[in-house]
Order: C-alpha cells, then structure tokens, then sequence
C-alpha cells in the first residue's frame, strides 16, 4: 500500500508521500510515489500515486512518451491544471483496461488512484486527486488537502489543524506528522518519506526532502509529537461523580 498526502493553502503546496510498496514478513520494498515532470519553464508539475504499482508505472511511461513526442495532449501543451487531471484520468482508465479481465474472473486489481499538483502560466496553484475511474477532484476552502492510500490513519491531525491560511513551514510539519502517524499504525506504509515545498508562483521543486527512518529531523518530530500528546492527555478533565448518571438493564 501507500499513503501521499497533498496541501493546498494560501502560501503554497506541500506534497509527502512514503515508499512502501510491498510489507510481507519476510520481503519489504520500496519504491518511489512522488514524480516530478520536466516541463516548459511556465509550468511546474507532480505527480504522486497509489495502488497497482504495473498500472501506475505504465501511466507514468505514457505521459513521459506523450511529453517526448509532442503529441496533441501532453503535460506541455495542457492549459490548466484541470484539464491536465482530465488527460491522465483518460490514460489511467485506457492502462487499466489492459488488464481486466473480461469475464471478471481474476482477483488481479490494476485500479490506481493520482494526486496531481502543481501550477501552470498564471493560473493558481492547486491540487487534483484522480480516481481509478478517471474523475477528479480537486481540494477546496474546508478541506484544504486531498489523501491517497491509507489516508485514515494520518487524516485526523489534518482535519484539526490544516487550514487554507496556516502558514506553509506550519503545514509541512502538519503533513509529516500526518505520515508519520501513518507509518506507525500501519505496516504497509513506510520510509523513506519524500516531501516537496512548493512555494505559489516560484516555479521552482527547489525545496525536496526525502527522510529515512533513522533521519534525525524525523526522530525529533516523533518524540516532541508523542510527548506532547501525553501531556495533553494528561490534562483532560477527569471524570466527575456527578456526571455518572444511573444505567438501568434489563435481564
């Protein structure tokens, strides 16, 4: 499995997402979910993915084959964000086809679901989540981020405390602790950790960080986190007599 995550506030984009793709006991490996494209200087684009690891490789060769050979849709000549995320929908869709089986008979999935973020010419920054069945959304002023993969794990600290005005350097520690939350509840997502800053109209990936499990930065994350949590655990109102009310059973 995997989880990415992708937040769109005010003051930018923060894209993280972990490496694991296979967790069995005695077989774990890795490998990478983030993607960015080399594109037009008017333009930035990434793309992270989730699920069937074939599918999702042969669409990242289409769209890289598609950008080569200039062909009438592709990530250099697409105007908007949106209509990129239309044009991917449509390869993933034609991908999976390949390996349905007609009489829907295989257990094999090929679904896989995108996270595509960037920003084009002078259009806004922002981010579209693509499903397997080739729709997307994209995140709005409530929900300012979007989630693929195990995203339960990590979506409650981003309900709580992510918002569209909370500064960029705020949401990058947000979205790592919503990975690393992620990472500890669930064996199938894990490290190394790719995280991208992207600042709105700088039309630079220069900000790119990829954390193993031993990096310092993390281990410190992880325990000012946890200890914190324990003190605010520790300050909750204890329960009150006078709040226990009579429960009546019926035998």
């Amino acid at each position: 499995m995997t989880y990415c995550v992708a937040a769109s506030i005010n003051e930018g984009l923060i894209l993280v997402s972990d490496s694991r793709t296979n967790a069995g006991i005695d077989n774990v490996s890795t490998h990478g979910k983030m993607h960015a494209f080399a594109t037009n200087d008017d333009r930035k684009i990434v793309l992270m993915c989730a699920g069937n690891l074939a599918t999702t490789q042969a669409v990242l060769e289409q769209l890289h084959r598609d950008k080569i050979k200039n062909t009438a849709i592709n990530m250099n000549t697409v105007e908007c964000l949106s209509e990129a995320a239309e044009y991917l929908g449509h390869v993933s869709v034609e991908k999976q086809k390949q390996h349905i089986n007609p009489q829907g008979q295989s257990a094999f999935n090929p679904s896989a679901s995108f996270i595509l973020a960037g920003q084009i010419g002078t259009e806004p920054h922002a981010a579209y989540m693509i499903y397997p069945e080739g729709n997307s959304i994209t995140s709005s002023a409530n929900t300012p981020f979007l989630q693929i993969g195990e995203s339960k794990y990590g979506k409650p600290i981003l309900d709580r405390f992510l918002k569209l005005t909370t500064s960029i350097d705020e949401a990058a520690r947000c979205c790592l602790v919503s990975m690393d939350s992620t990472i500890r509840s669930n064996a199938s997502v894990g490290p190394p950790v790719d995280m991208l800053v992207y600042r709105k109209d700088s039309f630079s990936f220069a900000e790119y960080y990829c954390f193993d499990d031993d990096d310092d930065y993390m281990l410190q994350l992880r325990r000012s986190w946890e200890h914190n949590l324990r003190e605010a655990f520790a300050a909750l109102p204890a329960l009150q007599t006078s709040f226990i009310k009579n429960m009546r059973v019926n035998l």
